[in-house]
Parts: C-alpha cells; sequence; structure tokens
C-alpha cells in the first residue's frame, strides 16, 4: 500500500472510530509503528487527528469534513436498529409529559415514534426533529435557537445554552458519538457536547441511546458520565459484557431485540 493510500484508510478509520492505535495500525498495515506515527503527524498537519499517546484522536473542526455523514444519512445507518431502540426509548414517555430531545439520527427515531395525541411538550435544538414532533398536533413544540450546523441540522451556540436554563424537563433523551467505560458518553464537537450538558442539567431523568457501534469509542470529550445517567437503551447486538459492566455503574439498560426481528 503506498502512502497516499495507507494515510486515506487511516482518515476513514479516523472518521468511524473518532480514535486510532498506533500499535492497532501497524498490525494492521503491517507497517512499522514509526511510519505510522509519520503517517499520524502528517494528519495533524492536515487539521484532521491530534496525536496523543500511543495513537490519535480525530479534532472537533474535523466534523464539518465531508468524512461525516449529514444526519439523513446517518439515519439509513444501521436504520431498524435505530428505530427499535427509538421505539423502546418512546415507550417511556407518558400522556402530558415534557421532554427534550438532542439532534442526532437515533433521537430522530424517538421522535418518530414518541405517542402521539398525548400533550406533549418537546424541546428541541433538532430542525429535523422538530418538524417530526409537528405532525402530532397536540404536541407543543420549542425550538432552540442557535447557530445551524448543516451537518447534523442542529443548532448550537451560546443562545441554546442559555435558554435550556429556563426548563425543567421529565426525560432528556441524547445520542452519542461513543461510550467508553472510563470517559462515559462522549461526543466528537465541543459545540454539540456543550448543548448535550445544558440538557442533562434540565431533564429529571437523562436517556441515553445509541446502536451497538458507538461502543468502546471515546469521542473527543465527555458531556454525561454514567452517573448523572438513568436509562441507557441499546440493543442486543451490543457485547454483553459490556452492557454487564454499565449496568454496574448503576444505569438501568434496557435492550432493543434486534436480532429477532432482523435487520
Amino acid at each position: 500500500m503506498i502512502v497516499a493510500e495507507r494515510r486515506k484508510f487511516i482518515k476513514e478509520l479516523l472518521f468511524k472510530n473518532k480514535s486510532v492505535k498506533v500499535s492497532d495500525l501497524g498490525n494492521l498495515l503491517h507497517v512499522s509503528e514509526e511510519t505510522i506515527r509519520r503517517d499520524l503527524l502528517q494528519l495533524e498537519k492536515d487539521g484532521i487527528a491530534e496525536k496523543n499517546y500511543g495513537g490519535a484522536i480525530l479534532i472537533e473542526e474535523a466534523s464539518s469534513l465531508p468524512g461525516i455523514l449529514p444526519v439523513d444519512e446517518r439515519k439509513l445507518q444501521y436504520s431498524r436498529e435505530k428505530d427499535l431502540i427509538g421505539k423502546a426509548a418512546a415507550q417511556l414517555v407518558k400522556e402530558g409529559q415534557t421532554i427534550i430531545l438532542d439532534a442526532g439520527s437515533t433521537t430522530w427515531y424517538v421522535a418518530k415514534n414518541l405517542p402521539v395525541n398525548t400533550n406533549l411538550t418537546v424541546i428541541t435544538n433538532a430542525i429535523n426533529i422538530a418538524e417530526e414532533c409537528s405532525k402530532d398536533e397536540t404536541a407543543s413544540i420549542y425550538l432552540l435557537g442557535g447557530k445551524l450546523r448543516r451537518k447534523t441540522m442542529s443548532l448550537v451556540g451560546p443562545q441554546v445554552e442559555t435558554e435550556l436554563k429556563k426548563y425543567n424537563a421529565d426525560f432528556v433523551f441524547l445520542g452519542t458519538s461513543g461510550i467508553s467505560l472510563r470517559q462515559g458518553f462522549t461526543s466528537s464537537d465541543l459545540y454539540e457536547a456543550e448543548i448535550k450538558r445544558g440538557m442533562v442539567s434540565a431533564g429529571q431523568r437523562i436517556v441515553v441511546v445509541a446502536d451497538h457501534s458507538k461502543l468502546e469509542k471515546a469521542g473527543l470529550t465527555t458531556f454525561c458520565h454514567f452517573e448523572e445517567t438513568a436509562i441507557f437503551i441499546t440493543s442486543d447486538l451490543t457485547d454483553k459484557k459490556i452492557i454487564k459492566e454499565i449496568e454496574n455503574r448503576g444505569v438501568e439498560v434496557i435492550i432493543a431485540p434486534v436480532s429477532e426481528e432482523g435487520l
């Protein structure tokens, strides 16, 4: 594999996993660790990676690059799994409750499956989620204002954080870029992580939803620790040992039976 191909491969792996290890890449690509370090140094110069001890992470600015799929495309990834996770999450919601929905592909499936004609109050920073919830004419919808991020169709910035301080929600539903047993629930975007933290502060019960691909990945920054989380909803495609570890941290885990349904 020539240098350009190798670095393209590493870059794609960074976009997918948010972090890479020198030792893993060396074994995978059959080159020396010193060669991998030079590749990561170049990706750092290109503004894509930030080197750390033993590897590199995807930097926040890279979230605007083509390697990060727009939310409408991400909805198609593991769509059956996300839909079943969304249904499991939506079943928690009762008539007349106030909920906050984070921007994201899995949280969109929560919105899609919410009970109708139940007079919900929905607060969100996601335009596509507000649009989906607007199909229920009994729902009161509050769209948080801020700067639009087209990739995620979300509104971010200090205005959103200020507005969140006004609310007290029964449930907050959050998506995540990665889940680490050491770092908790993480995001690869600093600005969106700040919004997520504001949402955590505005909710009585915090619910994180994620498909199996998000496990054992660490984004750039932690937005919610396990002790702050009431419920984690994933599918039975997720490693059972990891689920057990999360339960041991005091988090209730709800499993959507994807394998029975078929992807």
